[in-house]
Formats: C-alpha cells, structure tokens, sequence
C-alpha cells in the first residue's frame, strides 16, 4: 500500500475489519460525515445507516449503547471524537464495560473498542488536550492502546476490533499527519509487545503515543554525540511489555521514561516502580521520568510549548543521568 498518514492507516484498518465481519460497526457523533478527522471517510456510502450511526450528543448514552450491542452479539467501534468527552460516560466505562464479564462469570463479552483521540493539538485548550491514559491503566478489565505510528496504529486497530476484551484505543492527536508506511494486508499486532526502535549501551529510553517521534528525535542527536541508547515504544501500556524493558535496563543500567501526560501520577511512575522491583536499586545507575508539568494544558502557543516535552528535554534528561 506504501506511504499513508497515521489517519489514514487507521482509516483503512477499520475498513478491512468492516468488510471481513459485518458483525463490526461504528457509533458516534458525526461518524456518519466521516468523523471529525477524516478516520470514517467513505464509510456510510459502502456500508449505510445501520453500520454507520450518527448518534446524539450525548456520550454516555453512546457508551451505553455500544455495550448493550456488544452483550447481543456486534462488535461495536465507540467513537468518543475525543478524550476529554469521555468524562460524561465514565459509570458506562468504569462501572459496566470494565466490569460485565467478571460480574458475569465470563457470559458476557463486552467487545467493544472505544476510541479517544488524546494529547494536544494545535492549541485546542485545558478541555481538548488531555493525556490521562494513567486512569485507565489502572482500570482492571480493559486493555490500554497507545500507538506512536501509523502501521502500529493500524495493526493495534485491528487486534482491537478482534478482540474479546473492551479496548481502550486513544489516537494520538497530534500525530493524525505523520506519515508511514502500511501493507496491503494489515495484520493484528498483539498486545504487550514493545517495538524496539534503536539499540545501544548508554541507556534506556521508553515511550509511547505522541511523545515517542520526539524520543526518537533525541536519540538521533545522542548518537551523533556518541551516545548510543535502546529505545522501547510500549504500543500498550496495559499489557506493557515489562520483560523487554527490564532486559533492557540489565543492559544499560539507566532508565528514562517519557510521556507526554502529567508526569506526576503518570503511567511512567509505574515502568519505574517495576524496573526497581525486579532489578533492584543496587543494580540501576539511574531511573527517571519525564513527562509534562502538572498545570492544565494553556492555549497560547508560547505557553503549550513550553507545557510540552520536547527533544531538546529528553537530551538533556539523558545527559543528566550519565
């Protein structure tokens, strides 16, 4: 297929699984006009209003409904438009999808893939620019995608949709242009596997979502310091790939952890915590986190930078350990 956007890749990852099982549909506001970035153009013309539905404003009714279809038998895509709205469907999320099959002993398959295009972009303000992924890692009964590319985000998009357990895929924002490559056929990728990006001695860089492209960045300038570092996207962080991070770290002996999110009560405090269990602080040089300051998300452009974790940061993060 060669060169697509993330947008796209994911675009097309919907349409291979709507074609391949009709038990799969989408809900949501403005879905049926293609969504709010393009990522359902096309779909109501191949596969019309019952496939495809509109729905109100009214998230926790869209949640709702999702769940209801799942319980019978569809496999539903619930489309959130964005992160933030998800706050007005919490007891749908937290109290019901996350806890059906347990509370049924497995009767129920709640099927559903809720989609929640997070983080920043371009200057969209304390309401529309959230990362707070950590909650939902710490939701027992959900699996937690964070993709950083557009095949990944593809390949996760359909393990999603074919998945048995509710899925929480947020969409990276930022990165809805940022350009890949993607096979004809796009495959699932499973769950808790990392990707390693680069490899090296000096230190342990791990990311995922829209803060990854900048962690790459910053190893491309180490390296042109003679500072060689393994980096590590997560893909999820509920699973997360622990196995490879900690075989990782036995290696280099530092750890930097990097996330767009707050970094205070971030997902990164919990890579961390992990890595020290099983290593122990006798065997870590170093273990840190980055991540953004605990402030809501400014809309000025000159402050949302200054809010943002950036390459220049991860450098330094990095030289500071060594």
């Amino acid at each position: 297929m060669g060169a697509v956007t993330l947008v796209e890749a994911v675009r097309l990852a919907a349409l291979q699984e709507m074609r391949r099982d009709n038990r799969v549909w989408v809900l949501g506001e403005d879905v049926a006009r293609g969504g709010l970035w393009g990522q359902y153009k096309g779909f109501l013309d191949e596969f019309g209003p019952e496939r495809v539905v509109s729905t109100p404003i009214s998230e926790s009714t869209i949640m709702g409904a999702g769940l209801g279809a799942a319980l019978v038998g569809t496999r539903p895509i619930i489309e959130m438009r964005i992160f933030d709205f998800v706050m007005c469907a919490m007891d749908e999320l937290v109290n019901q999808i996350a806890k059906v099959r347990y509370m049924f002993g497995g009767q129920a398959k709640p099927a559903v893939v809720v989609r929640m295009p997070h983080g920043m972009w371009r200057n969209s303000a304390a309401q529309h620019s959230q990362m707070l992924e950590a909650w939902f890692a710490h939701l027992p009964g959900v699996v937690v995608v964070t993709p950083s590319n557009a095949a990944d985000a593809a390949g996760l998009l359909v393990q999603a949709i074919r998945s048995d357990d509710p899925v929480l895929f947020f969409d990276p924002k930022d990165l809805w242009q940022a350009p890949g490559e993607l096979a004809d056929e796009i495959a699932p990728i499973p769950f808790g596997k990392a990707r390693t990006v680069r490899t090296g001695d000096a230190a342990t860089l791990v990311s995922w979502s829209a803060a990854m492209p900048l962690v790459e960045k910053a190893a491309e300038t180490l390296a042109g310091e003679g500072i060689a570092v393994d980096v590590l996207d997560l893909r999820t962080i509920w699973p997360w790939d622990e196995d490879a991070v900690a075989a990782s770290v036995k290696k280099t002996g530092r750890l930097l952890v990097v996330h767009e999110a707050v970094e205070v009560g971030g997902f990164g405090a919990e890579v961390v915590a992990r890595i020290v269990d099983r290593a122990g602080p006798t065997n870590l040089k170093a273990a840190k986190r980055l991540g953004a300051p605990r402030i809501p998300i400014p809309f000025a452009p000159p402050l949302e930078a200054a809010v943002r974790v950036s390459a220049e940061k991860v450098v330094a993060a990095v030289k500071g350990m060594l």
